[in-house]
């Protein structure tokens, strides 16, 4: 049944599809269903705002989302080393050379990435940590759907190197890879992949479409300069920008002087969300109650951006230790302050709080840290964190 009102079931739709690589038919059911109910109206207001082309296949459901600037959080979270890419993509060209449901033994892909692996150094499946990069991708693979197991462990092969497990190519290995307006080799940079991607658009909406991806795909758009076109577009329009975000992704739109973002009012399970479950987060909230509580000390720039030397940084945590410490999880209560700097600073690099200088390694609070804050309540304040000093 065709729907052509973009109503909450689209707008929980188009949620699915920003937050997922590609929905399996076969795994996700009822969203690849609600999707396909939701076809047409997603397919134009994707298209017609963001410039994204909604693929629609009988195994499976794929938004092509294109950034508008490649950021580090944008990689594979669970790849460790460029090796692992690399590795990846060796892997890919094996998928292509094998039909759909054929097995294979991990020897085989094994000896097919060695011979196609572009590094300088070869690899060396004697080697413990080249064993462990192939273990990511194997792993990666499984999870994106693109290899299936059928018998054994990946595991095993981290410890050791002649241990098998039989796989087999999923349908999904022919889709994975998006089609370029020309061939791959063509291309001497990601940014030459990016511009190959705006040549598509016409000029008269290539802006538009480029605020739409900032606040869809990013934590937030952040002013940059003081003519930034981005900023002053979501600025001019930023009544329209309401209006029509509001509408078709009841996300709230929100702007400020050097910063604006969308804001989820509920918690919805399909959604990436700050702050979420894990224990960091609350060492993040108390940051950014302590600058704010110490805003005389951590001045910003015009741009909201406050500077923070390395040596002035770990002083920083170490008071927010002494502050808000007793309150926090056992491992970072006890453990040590570099440690917990460096899975702080990690966390809110990847929601763009946070950025350190290349050349003095200063660090640049971003103005979206201002827009959370976190802080005991005052019962526990008074009487919990008295009681953790007596003991």
């Amino acid at each position: 049944m065709e729907h052509n009102q973009f109503d909450e079931k689209a707008q929980t739709a188009m949620r699915i599809l920003l937050e997922h690589f590609w929905i399996l038919r076969s795994k996700q059911p009822e969203a690849y269903q609600l999707i396909r109910e939701r076809e047409k109206v997603i397919q134009r207001y994707v298209s017609d705002k963001l410039g994204f082309d909604l693929i629609v296949h009988q195994h499976f459901i794929k938004l092509e989302k294109i950034p508008v600037d490649t950021k580090s959080w944008m990689g594979i979270q669970d790849f460790q080393e460029p090796r692992d890419y690399a590795i990846f993509c060796c892997a890919l060209a094996f998928t292509e050379n094998r039909t759909v449901d054929e097995q294979f033994l991990l020897t085989e892909i094994c000896e097919d990435i060695k011979d196609l692996y572009p590094g300088d150094l070869p690899l060396d499946w004697t080697n413990y940590h080249h064993r462990r990069s192939l273990v990511r991708v194997i792993k990666q693979l499984e999870k994106l759907s693109i290899l299936a197991v059928v018998e054994g462990e990946v595991d095993h092969f981290a410890l050791n190197e002649e241990h098998e497990v039989l796989y087999e190519v999923t349908v999904y290995a022919r889709y994975f890879m998006r089609s370029y307006p020309k061939d791959l080799i063509h291309y001497q940079s990601k940014e030459e992949i990016l511009q190959g991607e705006w040549d598509r658009h016409e000029a008269v909406d290539g802006r538009r479409k480029r605020v739409y991806r900032k606040l869809l795909l990013s934590p937030a758009v952040q002013r940059q300069s003081e003519d930034d076109p981005d900023f002053a577009y979501i600025r001019n329009y930023r009544n329209r920008l309401r209006d029509d975000l509001e509408e078709h992704t009841l996300f709230r739109f929100e702007i400020f002087k050097n910063v604006a973002l969308l804001v989820a009012e509920e918690k919805k399970q399909e959604l990436t969300l700050f702050p979420d479950q894990k224990a960091i987060m609350d060492i993040a909230l108390h940051l950014a109650a302590y600058l704010r509580d110490h805003e005389d000390d951590f001045q910003p720039d015009t741009f909201g951006n406050i500077r923070i030397s390395p040596v002035a940084f770990e002083s920083l945590l170490s008071s927010l230790h002494e502050q808000y410490g007793p309150g926090w999880s056992k491992q970072y209560r006890e453990g040590s302050i570099k440690q917990m700097q460096k899975e702080l600073t990690e966390t809110l690099k990847s929601w763009e709080m946070l950025q350190q200088d290349t050349f003095t390694k200063d660090y640049i609070i971003r103005p979206l840290l201002g827009r959370v804050v976190g802080k005991y309540p005052k019962k526990y304040v008074e009487e919990g964190m008295s009681l953790y000093e007596q003991k």
